[in-house]
C-alpha cells in the first residue's frame, strides 16, 4: 500500500518520454524523492506501533533474545542426517574406562642411597674414587687416610701383643689382663673402620702403616662426592653418596579429584621420553598424606625395576594407571556440547525431532562421560555432529524471534509465487520501479 507522502512525491516527478535518457538533475530529483518515501514510511510504521510499545514491546524483545540465546528443537529429514554424518547412540548405565595421566620424574630410591663418612679425623692421602658417576662395589678401596690416632692405635695393638707373649708365663690374672687389653686394641682399630685383614696383617708383621684404607661397604653409583686429595677430614663428615639404581621411584602429581582411584600396589604403566615405544610397569608403593594448596595435586609414588640402568634420576615420565567406576549413566563423550557456560546434548524424540536437554557431568572417561543430570537410561541422543544441529538450532531459534518483530514477515512464499516475490513483494519500491 502505498502512503500519501508516497504519492505526493511520485507526482511532483517530472515525465519522461519512452526512450530519452534522464538529465543528472532529474536522476537526483528522484532520489531525493525516493528517500522522502522511505523516510515517511519509517515514520508512519512508528507511530503505527508506539501505542501497543507497553502491552508487548518490552515482553516481545525478552522473549527474541531469551528465544535467541536457547537451542530449540530440530527437525532433519534422513538426507541432512546423513549429509551432516548424525549418529546415535543410548544412554546406558554401566562403568567408565577412566584412565589416569600423569607427568613423573625419576628419583633415587631413598632406600638404597648410602652415605660413606670416615670415623676417624685425618687428612685423605690418595683418591681411588675421584668423580662422580663411577660405579663401585662393595670392597673397592675409596680413599685412603692418615690419622695420627690410627697409628697411634696400631702401636698400641702391638704393645698389647707383645705384652700377651712375655706374660704367657706369669699369673692367670695377669694374663687375662694382657689378653683383655689385646682385645680392646683390636677393636678400636675395627670400631674405626679398619679392616679386619689389615688389623691380621698388623699382628702378623708387626708394622705400623702411616695411612689407611677405607673400602666402599655398598655397592651402587657415586652420586654425590665430597672429598679431595690432601683435604683435612673430620669423622662423621660425608666423604661419597652411593646410590643403588637397580631400583628407582618415579614422583608424579595427581589431581585431588583423581585421589580416590589411586590405590597401594596398584599396576601403572611407564613410558619415558628417552625411550620411545618402551613401556615399563611399577606399582604405587606410597601416596604422600598432604595436598599442594596452589596445585590442588598429591604426590604419589611408583617403584620400577631398573635393569641396565637404563632409567636415569631427573629423567621424565608419563605415567597412567586404570580407574574404573561404579556403573553409572553415561552417554559418548562426542554427544555432548560443552559451551563453557552450559552442557548440552540432542536428545531424539518419538516424533523424529532432536530436542536440545541441558545435562550435568559427572566424571569423564576415555570414550564417555557421566550424567549426573538430564537423561535417563533408554533415551537415545546425537552421537556425532552435534555441533552442526546445535548450529541448525540456534539459526531456527534467531529467524523464529525476528519473525515476531514488527516489520519482520518471515513466511515462506508460496510455490505459485513467481520468482523474487520473497525479495521484493508488490509493494515495495523494486515491485513499483517493475510495474513503471
Amino acid at each position: 500500500m502505498k502512503t500519501p507522502a508516497a504519492t505526493t512525491a511520485q507526482s511532483h516527478e517530472p515525465e519522461q518520454h519512452f526512450g530519452r535518457p534522464a538529465s543528472r538533475a532529474s536522476r537526483r530529483r528522484r532520489l531525493a524523492a525516493f528517500g522522502l518515501a522511505l523516510a515517511a514510511a519509517a515514520g508512519v510504521a512508528f507511530w503505527a506501533t508506539r501505542n501497543r510499545a507497553p502491552e508487548g514491546g518490552a515482553g516481545h524483545a525478552h522473549g527474541a533474545a531469551s528465544t535467541a540465546g536457547e537451542a530449540m528443537p530440530v527437525t532433519l529429514g534422513p538426507r541432512e542426517q546423513a549429509r551432516i554424518g548424525i549418529t546415535f547412540a543410548p544412554v546406558l548405565r554401566a562403568p567408565l574406562d577412566r584412565t589416569v595421566r600423569t607427568v613423573a620424574q625419576v628419583t633415587y630410591d631413598e632406600t638404597r642411597v648410602k652415605t660413606v663418612s670416615p670415623l676417624i679425623d685425618g687428612w685423605v692421602d690418595q683418591l681411588f674414587v675421584n668423580f662422580t658417576g663411577q660405579p663401585v662395589r662393595p670392597g673397592d678401596p675409596l680413599f685412603s687416610i692418615y690419622s695420627p690416632m690410627v697409628v697411634t692405635a696400631q702401636q698400641e695393638l702391638l704393645l698389647a701383643k707383645r705384652l700377651v707373649n712375655d706374660l704367657a708365663g706369669g699369673t692367670p690374672e695377669s694374663t687375662r689382663s694382657a689378653r683383655d687389653l689385646l682385645e680392646s686394641a683390636r677393636r678400636r682399630l675395627q670400631y674405626w673402620g679398619v679392616p679386619q685383614e689389615e688389623v691380621e696383617r698388623l699382628e702378623r708383621t708387626g708394622e705400623v702403616r702411616r695411612t689407611v684404607t677405607l673400602r666402599s661397604p655398598y655397592a651402587g653409583v657415586v652420586v654425590e662426592k665430597s672429598v679431595l686429595g690432601g683435604q683435612r677430614i673430620m669423622a662423621g663428615d660425608v666423604a661419597y653418596k652411593i646410590a643403588d639404581l637397580s631400583r628407582v621411584w618415579l614422583e608424579g602429581e595427581v589431581f585431588e579429584r583423581d585421589l580416590p582411584t589411586v590405590r597401594l600396589g596398584q599396576s601403572v604403566q611407564a613410558e619415558f621420553t628417552a625411550l620411545p615405544g618402551v613401556s615399563r610397569e611399577g606399582r604405587v608403593t606410597y601416596v604422600y598424606p598432604t595436598v599442594n594448596p596452589d596445585t590442588r595435586t598429591a604426590r604419589i609414588r611408583v617403584e620400577l625395576r631398573n635393569p641396565g640402568l637404563q632409567l636415569k634420576p631427573g629423567m621424565y615420565a608419563t605415567i597412567r594407571f586404570a580407574a574404573p567406576t561404579d556403573s553409572v549413566v553415561s552417554v559418548p563423550r562426542s554427544a555432548v556440547l560443552e559451551t563453557g557456560e552450559r552442557n548440552l546434548v540432542f536428545v531424539r524424540l518419538p516424533d523424529g525431532r532432536f530436542s536440545p536437554r541441558l545435562i550435568t557431568l559427572g566424571a569423564s572417561g576415555e570414550n564417555r562421560v557421566e550424567i549426573l543430570r538430564g537423561l535417563a537410561i533408554g533415551d537415545t541422543v546425537v552421537a556425532s555432529g552435534t555441533f552442526l544441529v546445535d548450529a541448525e538450532s540456534n539459526l531456527g531459534s534467531l529467524l523464529g524471534g525476528m519473525g515476531n518483530m514488527p516489520g519482520m514477515d518471515m513466511t515462506a512464499p508460496s510455490a505459485n509465487a513467481p520468482a523474487g516475490a520473497a525479495a521484493a513483494g508488490p509493494d515495495s519500491s523494486a515491485g513499483r520501479r517493475g510495474k513503471e
